[in-house]
């Protein structure tokens, strides 16, 4: 029977010292028969260890969890861009001072959003308070996508109230970074979507989207997709922020047209304040 993998194992670390080196200098990572397969990063990245990749990435984070008792979430979706009232206030000074009309239309377009970003932030404290002295079974985490905007906002809460948060982050061609809140041990990057979302659903027992792009929409539609077929247990999903969502998304005209049942209008619902939110998730369980 094999034994713990030795992390000081000197192998592992000269085949990192060379994916770094060559990384360094943008030269092509060499191919060496002789390094342990899995400290080899040129094997690791072929084609034909895809899967392998799947696995891993499927596995890192939901062992890191475990070990930390994490086995219910609330996912907070929303924009990356949305920033902070204070940041927001600043962004406007400075655009005022700039004397940029366009500069100082979208400053105040970022003021307004920043409503948002106080918001996620409150309901990520709520939440992470009222589950402090909860037991797993009813206690609930704080999970966002890791970045900025309304994921940071939802990070920041749960720190703030004394709490431990999950980031699921992604690479991406211009990188993301991982907001500051996410606590240490719990900040993941995913190269593949579809490993990140399947992340997001596993421990899923709420979600809710403020107002964001097309990553938010996505996330929000796979979601209510799972549920209305049934590849997923119903969960509360929230909308906050009823007047973005009604001029973004008008479900009344897909039962209209036939494309969705009316019963499915009931899959999610609209709120405009932290309370309601938090209610309709407790109220849901019964918590």
């Amino acid at each position: 029977m094999d034994g713990m993998l030795d992390p000081h194992d000197r192998r592992i670390a000269e085949a990192w010292e060379t994916l770094k080196a060559q990384h360094a200098t943008g030269d092509l990572l060499a191919p060496e028969s002789n390094r342990l397969a899995f400290a080899d990063p040129e094997f690791l990245l072929r084609r034909e260890t895809r899967g392998l990749r799947f696995q891993l990435e499927m596995l890192k984070p939901d062992l890191a969890q475990q070990e930390q008792g994490i086995e219910h979430t609330v996912v907070v979706f929303g924009s990356a861009r949305f920033l902070s009232e204070e940041a927001a206030h600043l962004e406007l000074v400075r655009a005022r001072e700039s004397g940029d009309l366009l500069a100082i239309k979208r400053a105040e377009t970022s003021l307004r959003n920043a409503s948002f970003y106080e918001q996620a932030r409150a309901l990520a404290s709520v939440i992470t308070k009222f589950s402090a002295d909860r037991t797993n079974g009813r206690k609930l985490f704080i999970c966002t996508g890791g970045g900025p905007g309304i994921m940071e906002a939802a990070n920041r809460g749960a720190a703030e109230a004394g709490g431990i948060s999950v980031g699921l982050n992604i690479a991406l061609p211009r990188e993301q970074s991982p907001n500051p809140y996410i606590t240490p041990g719990l900040s993941f990057k995913f190269h593949y979507f579809a490993l990140r979302k399947m992340h997001f659903m596993m421990r899923a027992k709420a979600l809710v989207a403020f107002p964001g792009g097309f990553g938010t929409l996505d996330e929000l539609f796979e979601t209510l997709t799972l549920v209305q077929c049934k590849k997923a247990k119903p969960v509360p999903i929230v909308l906050f922020g009823s007047a973005y969502w009604k001029r973004l998304f008008n479900p009344e005209v897909m039962v209209e047209e036939g494309v969705i049942s009316e019963e499915d209008l009931n899959l999610f619902k609209y709120v405009d304040s932290v309370d309601d939110a938090w209610n309709f998730i407790r109220e849901f369980y019964a918590l």
